[in-house]
């Protein structure tokens, strides 16, 4: 193995299992919403907001790899240091996008089941769906520092 084929894997690793979170978040939450709009569809507006939500952390994934190829890690004279540095960056990111994307579907499609019921909670939801989603946040800060700290 090379050390850019470990960075790749962790690229890889970056946004597959960041927007395999995001797809399966926006599935729980989606999901709900087809229920919810039985009762209410009203509040069609709400269902999709609190819906596409968990997608972000998909995105995020794909903004890590720009960020670590914007410091030039992702070239084929890259050592085994950087490689794997971007590798556990990958991994990082990866995983916290991925589960924090779930957990947000689940907290979204819990409010969108209570909109449904016609309780007015669509605009805190999306406040406490945000608790999710500041720890993907956090992680694609990380995958910046640490690429500016080996890309340097």
């Amino acid at each position: 193995m090379t050390p850019i084929f470990l960075a790749y894997i962790g690229i890889a690793l970056m946004i597959g299992l960041a927007g395999i979170g995001s797809a399966y978040g926006t599935t729980i939450a989606g999901n709900a919403a087809v229920g919810s709009m039985k009762k209410n569809s009203e509040a069609f507006g709400s269902y999709i907001m609190l819906s596409a939500l968990p997608g972000s952390q998909g995105l995020y994934g794909f903004a890590g790899y720009f960020l670590l190829n914007g410091f030039g890690l992702l070239d084929a004279g890259i050592g085994w240091d950087k490689a794997s540095a971007v590798f556990v960056a990958g991994l990082f990111l990866g995983f916290v996008g991925l589960l924090s994307a779930i957990r947000q579907g689940q907290l979204c499609a819990n409010g969108i089941a209570a909109v449904g019921q016609g309780h007015d909670v669509a605009g805190k939801t999306l406040i406490l769906a945000v608790f999710p989603e500041l720890y993907a946040i956090i992680a694609l800060a990380a995958t910046y520092m640490i690429g500016a700290a080996v890309g340097a």
